[in-house]
C-alpha cells in the first residue's frame, strides 16, 4: 500500500495539499543539497508543531473469556465530566430523601388516624387492654356488624 493511498481524504482542501505536496516532492530533486536539508527540517517542524487529530478509536479488548469495546483513553477529569459525574448522583440522593420524606409522612398520617379513632371512640381507654377485646379486634370488624 502506497503512502498516498493512506492519507486520502473527500475534502478538497485536503486534496490540493496533498497535490502540491507531491509537485514539491518532484520539483526537489531539482535543489540544491543544503535547500533540501532546509526543506527537510522546516517539514519536520511543522508536523511536529500540527495539531494532533481527535480520532474516535474504538478498540476490542480481549480479557480471560469475554470481549470489552472501549473507547480512546480518558484523557483526565475535567470540570464537565466531574459536574457530570457529580448531577446524577445529586438527583439520585435527592430521590432517596424524597422517598424516605414521603414514607415518614405517611406513617405518622397512619398513626395520626389510629389515635385519632382511639379517642374519638366511645370505648374507655381500659377496654384495649381486656384480652376479650384483643380478640375481638383479631376476629375483625365484618363479624361484629353483622351481629347487629
Amino acid at each position: 500500500m502506497k503512502n498516498t493511498e493512506l492519507m486520502t481524504s473527500a475534502d478538497p482542501m485536503d486534496r490540493m495539499g496533498q497535490h502540491l505536496a507531491l509537485l514539491l516532492t518532484q520539483a526537489s530533486a531539482e535543489l540544491p543539497h543544503d535547500m533540501t536539508e532546509r526543506l527537510r527540517v522546516a517539514r519536520q517542524q511543522a508536523l511536529t508543531a500540527r495539531k494532533p487529530e481527535l480520532a474516535l478509536q474504538a478498540q476490542v479488548v480481549a480479557r480471560g473469556s469475554s470481549l470489552t469495546l472501549s473507547g480512546p483513553p480518558s484523557e483526565g477529569l475535567g470540570l464537565w465530566r466531574v459536574l457530570g459525574s457529580l448531577v446524577p448522583l445529586l438527583a439520585l440522593v435527592a430521590g432517596l430523601v424524597a422517598v424516605q420524606w414521603f414514607d415518614r409522612q405517611q406513617t405518622v398520617s397512619e398513626l395520626a388516624e389510629i389515635d385519632t379513632a382511639l379517642l374519638v371512640d366511645d370505648l374507655p381507654p381500659a377496654a384495649y387492654s381486656d384480652p376479650g377485646f384483643i380478640r375481638f379486634l383479631r376476629q375483625g370488624d365484618g363479624e361484629a356488624h353483622t351481629n347487629d
